[in-house]
């Protein structure tokens, strides 16, 4: 949260940067934007790149990362809020299935608490009490369950297949608007420039005419 906070900030110096520069004429705050516009665009373009090549690598990291947010589920505010708005959204459980959640300490089933052998209650198919109230308790001892006991209660399908399946059914939509985005940021960079040109050579014209 806090990185996409400061990306935040950072984005809105850069677009601010880019503002004045332009409204002011201001060559260095405008070299500024577009030097560092530019690093973005090529930035962009060789992550695209690498994503495409690398489709297995970032699966495999991104199960991983999945699993590391599922055991800290209790201990991380951030990635608890996160989970559970993937498992609701996708209608999910886990990252290959429900019984994943045995690698969380709380819900592992050697565990002595009341959550043990159980899943959250964003993996169930209700998880409003009366269709308001957060029912905590839905998800309890969803893990002695089988899968047909199971699968009236809480969602039985992991949330990595679900993601991927989401991300092939909406590549085409997904590099439209990639494209269009990049497309903006050039577009941006070469009115940057062009505006560039034209305060360069405004600086010279009256040199130009004392000679």
């Amino acid at each position: 949260m806090l990185l996409l906070v400061f990306l935040g900030v950072l984005l809105s110096l850069l677009c601010l940067t880019g503002c004045v520069g332009a409204l002011r004429e201001n060559y260095c705050l405008l070299r500024t934007f577009s030097t560092t516009l530019l690093v973005l665009v090529v930035a962009q373009v060789l992550l695209a790149i690498v994503a495409y090549s690398l489709q297995g690598w970032i699966t495999e990291l991104l199960r991983s990362t999945m699993l590391t947010a599922m055991t800290r589920y209790q201990d991380d505010l951030d990635l608890r809020f996160i989970t559970d708005e993937i498992q609701v959204g996708l209608q999910c459980c886990g990252v290959n299935n429900y019984r994943d959640w045995e690698l969380n300490q709380y819900f592992n089933c050697s565990s002595p608490g009341v959550q043990a052998c159980g899943v959250p209650p964003s993996c169930c198919v209700d998880p409003l009490e009366n269709g308001t109230v957060w029912n905590s308790q839905c998800g309890l001892g969803a893990q002695k369950l089988d899968e047909f006991s199971a699968q009236s209660l809480i969602f039985l399908g992991g949330c990595l297949g679900s993601i991927l399946r989401w991300f092939n059914l909406h590549s085409e939509v997904i590099s439209i608007v990639i494209a269009a985005l990049l497309g903006v940021q050039i577009l941006t960079l070469i009115i940057t420039t062009r505006l560039l040109d034209r305060i360069q050579w405004s600086k010279t014209q009256p040199w130009q005419k004392e000679t």
